[in-house]
């Protein structure tokens, strides 16, 4: 009798353990990606700023 306790207290747990898990998941994306994103602006823009001095100088 006390696995069947045991049974019904996960099923009960595990709807909102998953949704806490998931909200954690897609905003470790969401961070990951942005991070990219910012990652790949700054590289962009070094490259114009480096492009342009170099530019200039020919």
């Amino acid at each position: 009798m006390a696995e069947v306790l045991v049974v019904a207290f996960d099923r009960r747990c595990q709807p909102e353990c998953g949704r806490k898990l998931g909200l954690r998941r897609r905003c470790a994306a969401m961070a990951k990606q942005q991070k990219t994103r910012f990652y790949i602006l700054s590289r962009c823009i070094s490259m114009l700023l480096c492009w342009h001095a170099h530019n200039l100088s020919d």
